[in-house]
């Protein structure tokens, strides 16, 4: 039976990679952001197994109505992805508080509306499933002009922490991958020029490989780098 998937904060670049993967894996998938224009060509692309929906998770109803369509359609969720994050990219003083706490909301109290009705689902005769969240580099370490997505992505971070500790007993995979490097896009391939660059697609493997671990020897944390001859020096 094919599995579904919900990704959460589906863009042109590694949302749209993750479906794609999924899809090629033999899973459904429900898309989920506030635009429709990428899903809108996934939908196109790839058919029937997948279904993109406008929503601010944000909103906690939007949420449960979205995956609940997905569930209708799909069956209930055996995997989801909060890939969604925003930010305005200002430092202390430029930072108006409002900018601060929507970025709060996208990446952290998104993830955990989206989470909580994707657990509802895998907790269910104890089906299990995997929850995967999309770090970076500021998860770790703060970002000098970006306060906001900085905060943020530590939110997310101790957020899937105290899930995975939570979850992993009752047999939801429950992991963090922490991009570390640039994502290649159409447009900055030209600007990063000579730089190492993280490829979507490769980055889509990584988190099918954790999906696929077996419980006695899960991941909790992954980070992921380009390759560099920088490395070795």
């Amino acid at each position: 039976m094919a599995k579904t998937a919900v990704v959460a904060g589906v863009g042109p670049g590694l949302g749209a990679a993750l479906v794609r993967k999924f899809v090629a894996e033999g899973c459904q998938v429900g898309m989920l952001a506030r635009s429709m224009e990428t899903m809108r060509e996934l939908e196109a692309e790839l058919g029937e197994v997948v279904m993109g929906l406008p929503c601010d998770i944000t909103d906690a109803g939007r949420v449960a109505s979205a995956i609940t369509q997905i569930r209708d359609r799909f069956g209930p969720v055996d995997i989801l992805v909060n890939h969604a994050s925003g930010a305005s990219w200002k430092g202390l003083m430029e930072i108006r508080p409002d900018e601060f706490e929507r970025a709060w909301k996208v990446s952290a109290l998104g993830a955990l509306h989206c989470s909580r009705v994707a657990a509802t689902d895998m907790l269910m005769d104890e089906r299990g499933g995997a929850i995967l969240f999309t770090g970076a580099t500021s998860s770790i370490r703060g970002r000098e002009g970006a306060i906001d997505f900085s905060s943020a992505k530590f939110a997310v971070r101790g957020l899937a922490d105290a899930m995975a500790r939570e979850l992993w007993p009752q047999g939801i995979h429950v992991a963090h991958i922490l991009i570390d490097g640039v994502i290649a896009a159409d447009d900055n391939r030209e600007e990063n020029e000579g730089d190492p660059l993280l490829e979507p697609a490769e980055i889509a493997d990584v988190y099918w490989d954790l999906i696929q671990q077996k419980p006695s020897a899960w991941t909790f944390e992954l980070e992921v780098r380009p390759f560099s001859e920088r490395f070795n020096e």
